[in-house]
């Protein structure tokens, strides 16, 4: 007993150390009363027990958000003000490791596991989701055209943004591979003409795509699927494809096979647009600092990043030419932000729905992701590319301008 009482002083004074060191606006609140640091500072953590210690005294960003998750720990303050202090507490340049997790084997990318894995992810609850997304529940990176612009008006400029890279014209057959609740396939058909088909493993996403269809007046135009983007028929054929926000879901091992089919799926002078959150070093298998462990334990399980320069390599190989790059980084930050605050706005309704424990692991996911797009951990590429034909080009024209009109 006396044992334990020496290792928890001997704690208590490594945190208190740390603490009184770093200069930060931070207390600690311990169980028993006891407070190190100021009372008065803009950001306190609430200790609940003895082993929350261990997870301050030698603290790294994925084991605090662990710890803040399994309810070891509580945290008071503004959620920028705390990722601000987490990430100086645990010297968080650990977060750009270029090991990151060892986790991922080809196993982890089978059909069944891909479909458990995002079914994990997007069928929490549909009423959840619409808490705090826009209300045509665009679950991606938005594309802040000025920068006071509303949620509502960059999610909006975003699906504009897609659809005019991809060049859309009336008549023309769009795949949307990871379609969501199906946001910007009704977008296209209404605004641009076409005729087009969402597919999605979530079950919710797929009964909610589907009632909109019917809403909007769009039966004849869009069809939403709950399918395998693997087993699309390619004999179908699509003169654009869109893949926004999925490619995270594939995996290193399977990102070659995914270019493939979509150059199988593309007619000959098409255009595909891939958009998806990619690792900001070269090299890397995730975040280090035990982030990327904690995401795939809690948030995104079978999820994997790549750089940028492997995408354009796999589609490449694929015999997709790239035509077009942007990294989107700040605006992801921005549109993250912008969920938490919604997030934070509905507590205790999204409380209700998915339990305390899932809305905290929402909560510090949503705000960490925000964190590390500002930090530049990791970014947001939308890479357009095209199928040549034999002896032409594909269909892309010449500048930019036509983007932005």
């Amino acid at each position: 007993m006396g044992g334990m009482c020496m290792l928890e002083r001997l704690l208590i004074d490594r945190v208190r150390q740390r603490v009184e060191t770093t200069g930060l606006p931070l207390a600690v609140q311990l169980w028993n009363g006891e407070c190190l640091g100021s009372a008065s500072a803009k950001v306190r953590i609430e200790l609940k027990q003895l082993a929350s210690l261990k997870a301050l005294a030698h603290p790294e960003l994925g084991t605090l958000a662990r710890a803040y998750v399994e309810g070891a720990l509580n945290l008071y303050g503004d959620i920028r003000d705390i990722l601000a202090v987490g990430n100086d507490l645990c010297a968080a340049d650990a977060a750009t490791s270029r090991t990151g997790s060892t986790r991922w084997q080809w196993w982890r990318h089978t059909r069944s596991r891909d479909r458990r894995n995002i079914q994990y992810h997007y069928d929490v609850s549909n009423d959840f989701f619409g808490l705090w997304l826009d209300a045509d529940r665009i679950y991606s990176c938005a594309y802040f055209r000025d920068a006071g612009m509303s949620l509502e008006a960059a999610q909006l400029a975003k699906l504009d943004h897609i659809c005019r890279k991809l060049a859309l014209k009336p008549g023309e057959k769009l795949l949307d591979i990871g379609c969501g609740w199906g946001g910007l396939v009704c977008h296209a058909a209404e605004h641009y003409g076409v005729s087009a088909v969402g597919v999605t493993l979530s079950e919710d996403q797929y009964a909610w795509a589907s009632d909109g269809v019917g809403r909007r007046g769009l039966t004849n135009q869009v069809e939403i699927r709950l399918m395998d983007y693997r087993d699309i028929p390619e004999r179908e054929g699509y003169d654009k494809i869109a893949s926004v926000g999925m490619f995270e879901h594939v995996g290193r091992p399977q990102l070659a096979a995914y270019f493939e089919k979509i150059a199988a799926l593309l007619k000959p002078g098409g255009l595909m647009l891939n958009h998806g959150i990619t690792s900001a070093a070269p090299g890397t298998r995730g975040l280090g600092g035990g982030i990327s462990e904690f995401v795939d334990e809690y948030v995104f399980p079978g999820g994997e990043l790549v750089h940028a320069s492997e995408v354009l390599h796999a589609a490449a190989a694929s015999n997709l030419e790239c035509l077009d790059a942007e990294n989107l980084r700040p605006h992801y930050a921005a549109t993250l932000w912008n969920w938490v605050a919604r997030l934070e706005q509905h507590e205790t309704e999204a409380i209700r729905l998915i339990g305390e424990d899932k809305y905290r692991i929402w909560r510090i996911y949503m705000a960490g992701s925000a964190h590390a797009f500002e930090q530049g951990w990791i970014e947001l590429w939308q890479v357009l590319a095209g199928k040549g034909d034999t002896g032409r080009l594909s269909a892309y024209p010449f500048n930019r301008e036509y983007q932005y009109r």
